[in-house]
């Protein structure tokens, strides 16, 4: 498998990173998640817009070059013969002496991955398994969560899942200390309510997903409600229609819903009409079939 590091089309054996870059040291780094359409990467200017304000808070001086990322891109799939790919781009502070800095970082190392893609169509989508994690969200780095190299809550709640026998495909939904539901363990999570879309809001510390932002303003386009909030779990439990959405998976309609004991709380999720047909309108916009 290649990758591109730091400019240049590289095997997996060679690209490192140094024992003192601080993104190794002390998380200091961040990267985005996409994947292509056509062999074109999807909402990278949104993806680049939020990886470029990341790195101006945390002292890190990149700014993406989004012609060199869409030829890294091309040249990435040609190597690894694939036609469509998962997409992460990361930035990792670069080297650093041990301790914390005092200056900001000015060689930082950028690491393209691509991988298969396993895809599939909105019509033939099955609904997911959410169960309400017992492990809370942790609060943001910053004021606004950033998509960044510190990812131990996401992993030991997914190692809760695994341990408490859930079910493969299972996506934990983390709740805040006061008890308002944020987020997925790698989703942004959405309802309706008598014809209302219901997500909580960024300030909850949930990440500001880019597929979220995408699906909110096609409601909106649309001409339907949204609602962001402060919402409790009994709201969510009452919902008709609950779906997840993430840059890889686009939307993904629930039919599941667990509490922190395994238990089934939900007894009429089906994948519904307005999930539907929003899986449809947001493939087909990013297929370029608007």
């Amino acid at each position: 498998m290649k990758f591109w590091w730091n400019g240049q089309l590289t095997d997996r054996h060679v690209a490192v990173i140094s024992a003192f870059d601080h993104g190794f040291l002390y998380g200091m780094g961040l990267f985005e998640t996409f994947r292509t359409y056509n062999g074109q990467p999807w909402l990278l200017e949104q993806h680049a817009t939020r990886m470029q304000a990341g790195c101006e808070q945390l002292g890190i001086r990149y700014t993406p070059d989004l012609i060199e990322i869409k030829q890294a891109i091309a040249y990435l799939l040609e190597a690894n013969n694939l036609s469509e790919a998962y997409i992460r781009w990361s930035v990792s502070a670069g080297e650093g002496a041990i301790g914390l800095p005092t200056t900001d970082y000015d060689q930082p190392n950028v690491l393209i991955h691509i991988k298969e893609l396993v895809t599939d169509h909105p019509d033939t989508r099955q609904g997911k398994t959410v169960r309400k994690l017992k492990l809370l969200r942790s609060t943001p780095e910053t004021g606004l969560r950033l998509k960044s190299f510190h990812y131990m809550n996401n992993i030991v709640a997914k190692r809760e899942l695994i341990a408490a026998g859930s079910a493969p495909g299972t996506e934990g939904l983390f709740l805040h200390a006061n008890g308002h539901i944020v987020e997925g363990m790698v989703s942004n999570i959405f309802w309706i309510s008598q014809g209302t879309l219901y997500t909580p809001s960024v300030e909850t510390g949930l990440l500001p997903g880019i597929t979220r932002e995408a699906v909110i303003a096609l409601v909106k386009a649309n001409g339907r409600s949204v609602q962001e909030g402060f919402f409790k779990w009994e709201e969510l439990v009452q919902a008709d229609e609950v779906f997840l959405t993430s840059s890889i998976q686009e939307i993904v309609p629930v039919t599941m819903l667990e509490d922190e004991q395994g238990r089934s709380v939900s007894t009429k999720l089906t994948i519904g009409p307005n999930t539907t047909e929003l899986m449809r309108q947001y493939r087909s916009q990013a297929e370029g079939r608007k």
